[in-house]
């Protein structure tokens, strides 16, 4: 049997400081016909076999002389090797793409490597505790950042595991005061913890993975911060009552410093600390602590969308994302869907609000958006090409996600964005994201708003969602004509690429199962189709998946998309959960050619067993497939109508010559 190997990821930046001042243009004005070469050089000293047309020190006179040249001809903006260090993100909008059919693109200098980095480098480490090898150096007093990157590498924030399952919290109660811990030897260990308020709470579920901020610690009760200890605890896969999995930790104190590569930072003395490897030296390590929460904001409005931007053999790293930290927490739904605000519960909502109410109903449509460290919204004809999108601190790159995802405040309206020859790694939520999961989103009040043939191809995506571990490889919501092949993805906590959103519930005349729950009393019943059809997904090399979570497919799609097709896309290694998960509200998906090795169920089709309507589950077929192990799931009868015909198991391991060619074909290629 043929095995993929994901090519090695290797981080390398060089040190630069950025420069502040711009220097006088060195070519004449080029003929129409020329491409204008803008070369940034922070020290100011152009490379003599290097043709530019102007030389500038700094990214923003850059900007400045591309809006001064983009409507009279195509731009290029060379950025030398090397850190540069942002003081705040870039952003671009209309005024910034091409104009008048010409294309501005932001690249490296050919044979060299530019980092746009959201960091800064932590220097001056002293040795704090010699006899825990823990070291400490200063950073400005106020710092805030759920991420440290020491040689290229996430660093682990401390941890202390309070339950190691939902079958081991007899000494746990959950009150809406806080968690109290109802054992004395843990209970002194949480007492003697310095900054309490730098604690929080986090619990691994089915499909969740919550984090919930600590006030103040009263005994032996964590007294927890609000609103985010109340959301964290109704609706479905709670903090209280997972589904499955369920380990609890408590995160984030100096004196839970116990291994290599675990740090803390003390942001009220303006102190970090870390604790290396044996015979690591601090004196040498690269260590980069982030301060934006975004690098690349690409934005435009309606009316004016940006348009015919480009961006090339960059690296975009060095970014966290610190709204978990604060009273909200982050009170995750599903695939970074989390949410935001006070809502009213049920004053037993820790008993009766655990697999549903109608009051956690009403949050569904106001669920908010993990946001990328590169953020492109209503804009038309963006490319990303051979870039780096490593250390980020939450997802690397957002496309038309929901307003609320968006710096700018404008959501939606991306099309024909090509994706192409990326490599995302090393981060803390997911590599891609399409699309948005409100109301304007599935069906939007402007045409203008609806996210439209999006490419995504030959990219490799490993180790990310790395701290909110809910976060698919590639999620791509509702989106019509999302092109998504010849993908390597691996090294993932939960799913490889989710495709679709909302359970089938805004999908003409909705789901049975959330009438009954009490959602229609927040939302009206679409009797339209949403954008979410013509979905091409193929070539995808998937394994080394769902390395945390229980609940999911390597490949799990949602809701009704006609024309939608799977094909031809390799999946193994998945820890024997399912390898595709046909889930609620799934219709008109054909699922096609592909392989599938070692999963409990190859597939699983999520129809309820005594009704068909109740989940909405239907017309889908899944066909010509290869699988060793874990047979289909397919309620069967009238009404149902998902057609698993024509698959072939294979026992042995000797696979058929169409078989092997599909499994040789799947993944990044690299020419």
């Amino acid at each position: 049997m043929t095995r993929h190997r994901p090519p090695r990821v290797i981080a390398a930046a060089s040190a630069l400081a950025l420069g502040i001042a711009v220097l006088t243009t060195t070519a004449t004005s080029a003929a129409p016909a020329r491409t204008e070469v803008i070369l940034v050089v922070p020290d100011g000293k152009k490379p003599k076999d290097l043709r530019a047309d102007h030389v500038v020190r700094t990214l923003d006179a850059a900007q400045a002389l591309v809006r001064a040249k983009n409507s009279k001809s195509d731009v290029r903006v060379l950025l030398a090797g090397g850190t540069y260090e942002l003081r705040k993100p870039l952003r671009f909008d209309a005024r910034d793409g091409g104009r008048n059919g010409h294309t501005v693109t932001w690249q490296s200098v050919p044979g060299q490597h530019a980092v746009l980095s959201g960091g800064s480098k932590v220097t001056g480490w002293t040795l704090h505790d010699p006899a825990k090898n823990i070291w400490s150096a200063d950073v400005p007093v106020g710092t805030k950042s759920r991420q440290l990157y020491v040689d290229g590498q996430l660093a682990q924030r401390t941890q202390l595991l309070v339950a190691e399952s939902k079958k081991t919290r007899g000494h746990l109660v959950f009150s809406q005061r806080g968690l109290t811990v109802n054992d004395a030897a843990l209970a002194e260990r949480i007492a003697g913890l310095s900054n309490p308020g730098d604690l929080e709470i986090e619990e691994m579920g089915s499909f969740t993975d919550r984090y919930s901020p600590v006030h103040t610690v009263d005994g032996n009760t964590l007294v927890m911060e609000q609103p985010a200890w109340d959301n964290n605890n109704f609706g479905y896969d709670t903090l209280k009552s997972p589904y499955n999995r369920g380990a609890v930790y408590l995160n984030n104190a100096y004196e839970l410093i116990s291994g290599a590569n675990q740090w803390y930072l003390d942001s009220a003395k303006g102190k970090v600390f870390y604790r290396p490897a044996d015979g690591q030296s601090m004196t040498a390590a690269d260590v980069r602590l982030p301060r934006l929460e975004s690098l690349v904001q690409v934005s435009g409005s309606y009316r004016q969308p940006v348009q015919n931007l480009a961006f090339s053999n960059l690296t975009f790293a060095h970014t966290t994302w610190n709204f978990p930290s604060g009273p909200n927490g982050y009170v995750d739904q599903q695939s970074g869907a989390h949410i935001v605000g006070e809502y009213a519960k049920p004053a037993d909502f820790l008993t009766s609000c655990q697999d549903g109410c109608p009051e956690f109903e009403r949050t569904r449509n106001e669920w908010h958006q993990i946001p990328a460290a590169v953020q492109v919204s209503v804009a038309e004809h963006v490319s990303f090409g051979r870039n780096r999108f490593e250390q980020l601190g939450s997802v690397g790159l957002g496309l038309g996600m929901d307003p609320n995802a968006h710096a700018s405040g404008v959501g939606y309206g991306v099309g024909h964005i090509d994706v192409r020859g990326n490599t995302f790694t090393n981060s803390a939520a997911s590599g891609i994201v399409v699309g948005g999961v409100q109301p304007d989103a599935h069906h939007p009040r402007d045409e203008r708003m609806t996210n439209h043939d999006v490419t995504i191809t030959d990219n490799t995506i490993t180790g990310t969602g790395k701290e909110y571990r809910d976060s698919a490889g590639i999620l791509s919501t509702y989106v019509t004509r999302a092109t998504i092949t010849h993908n390597t993805l691996t090294d993932l906590p939960y799913d490889g690429i989710d495709i679709g959103w909302g359970w089938g519930i805004n999908d003409p005349g909705g789901n049975l199962y959330y009438l009954e729950a009490g959602l229609y009393n927040y939302q009206p019943i679409y009797q339209t189709p949403t954008t979410f059809r013509d979905n091409y997904v193929a070539y995808n090399l998937i394994h080394d998946t769902k390395q945390a979570m229980h609940d999911g497919g390597s490949i799990y799609t949602l809701s009704s998309s006609p024309g939608t097709v799977i094909e031809r896309n390799y999946v193994y290694d998945s820890r024997v959960t399912f390898g595709a998960l046909i889930d609620q509200g799934t219709r008109y998906v054909v699922m096609r050619d592909n392989v599938f090795l070692g999963s409990s169920r190859w597939v699983y089709i999520n129809s309820d067993d005594g009704n068909p309507d109740t989940f909405n589950t239907k017309d889908n077929l899944i066909t010509g497939n290869w699988w060793d192990v874990g047979p289909a799931r397919n309620p069967e009868g009238p009404g149902y109508n998902n057609r698993v015909v024509d698959n072939i198991q294979v026992t042995d391991g000797v696979f058929p010559p169409e078989a092997q060619k599909v499994m040789n074909e799947a993944g990044a290629r690299t020419s």
